[in-house]
């Protein structure tokens, strides 16, 4: 799901963060974490309108960050888990490697 590269069928480290970085979706994704919600539930924690919250679910679901299930005449919204973790190891891998570079004074020659 996570890729660094630009196939189609995947997201990169960068869309997904572009996604999460609109401050409503990190939000929604926030109590996402917490447990799963129906629509209601989302209006009633962000203040969001109806309109504005679905439009936000679609680009989280289309970016495969939350699942749906529907339930009744609801529609419950849940956070799957392998997203934030492969963001997680991204961010991880990223303070090594500058930790690294950091600790041996890595510097390129100016030009």
């Amino acid at each position: 799901m996570l890729t660094s590269g630009t196939d189609k069928a995947t997201l990169t480290q960068g869309d997904l963060i572009r996604v999460l970085g609109e401050p409503l979706r990190l939000r929604i994704v926030m109590l996402l974490a917490q447990a799963a919600l129906c629509t209601n539930h989302l209006i009633k924690e962000t203040g969001a309108r109806q309109t504005a919250l679905s439009n936000h679910l679609r680009v989280l679901r289309e970016a495969g960050i939350v699942e749906s299930e529907p339930h009744g005449r609801f529609t419950y919204y849940r956070l799957r888990p392998e997203v934030p973790e492969a963001l997680a190891e991204f961010f991880a891998e990223l303070a090594r490697t500058a930790a690294e570079s950091l600790a041996a004074d890595r510097k390129r020659p100016c030009e």
